[in-house]
């Protein structure tokens, strides 16, 4: 007599466990923390939720939903994508195809920008290619007495920003203007602090980024010129026009651009051009003064 045929039963620790071995034999990874996060978004919970309702079984339309997001994500778009969101900085910021991904990198660029302001907090601020806003949004929410304005070429990232914004209780102290980095600034428009986490990778280099990155983030926001330093030797040139006495001009930066980009701005007349390190201990931002 052979045995009873066993049936499994779906429940949300068992979606969760069969996901995390399929991810990881697809080179995923974390591939616990995305399950979690891609079933906490079907079941509209967060992750650690999910683990609370560990012996709850979806329903048919929530599987369902569920095995299209991790087939997507196999296919290398990336989580945040499936899901609209990312957090970054204390705060989840909606994000589409149309904008870069925030990276936890980029928060040394904020928290620099953060001790900037804890000094002069009624400054006035310029970002520059702001993207989802994740920048100048989490500044706006650390510094309530501080106004900016925000730029972008692309008019998709600027409704992203813009929800942003709102989402956060930050859009009566955020201007956004649509341009190309300076050139939709009034000569008079001036400012204590310009941040940037402008676009620094050579094309030729774009071929060998992560499927997710290469085939699905926004080319406008990778693409730094021939040698990745086109956007750096424009703010070097530009941003002193624009910078009030005792302002800062911070730029994000590719960890092994270090000297070219502080070469630049010492070229350019600044007067100097300090570096901080990410929590990686890679060089991650530039922080220029006149």
């Amino acid at each position: 007599m052979s045995a009873p045929e066993v049936t499994t039963v779906w429940t949300n620790k068992a979606l969760i466990d069969w996901t995390t071995k399929f991810l990881h034999g697809k080179g995923i990874e974390a591939p616990l923390r995305e399950a979690r996060i891609l079933l906490g978004h079907v079941l509209q919970c967060k992750p650690i939720d999910v683990v609370a309702r560990s012996a709850e079984e979806p329903t048919a339309d929530e599987k369902a939903r569920y095995r299209e997001l991790i087939r997507r994500r196999v296919e290398g778009c990336p989580t945040a994508y499936l899901t609209g969101t990312r957090e970054f900085y204390l705060l989840a910021f909606d994000v589409s195809p149309a904008v870069l991904i925030p990276r936890p990198d980029t928060e040394t660029l904020v928290m620099q920008a953060i001790d900037f302001l804890k000094v002069k907090p009624d400054a006035v601020g310029l970002d520059l290619g702001t993207g989802s806003g994740c920048i100048v949004v989490s500044l706006a929410h650390q510094a309530p007495h501080a106004r900016f304005i925000a730029l972008d070429l692309s008019p998709d990232a600027l409704e992203v920003a813009e929800r942003n914004a709102a989402k956060h209780g930050v859009s009566g102290r955020i201007e956004f203007r649509r341009g190309d980095l300076f050139g939709v600034l009034a000569e008079t428009d001036r400012f204590d602090l310009i941040v940037s986490n402008p676009p620094y990778i050579p094309p030729t280099e774009i071929a060998e980024l992560a499927v997710e990155v290469r085939d699905h983030e926004p080319r406008i926001a990778l693409d730094g010129g021939p040698d990745g330093l086109a956007f750096y030797r424009r703010i070097a040139a530009d941003a002193g026009r624009h910078l009030n006495p005792g302002g800062r001009v911070l730029v994000e930066i590719g960890h092994t651009q270090a000297d070219a980009v502080t070469s630049l701005f010492l070229q350019a007349g600044w007067a100097a051009a300090a570096l901080t390190k990410d929590l990686a201990g890679r060089p991650r931002v530039v922080t220029a003064s006149r």
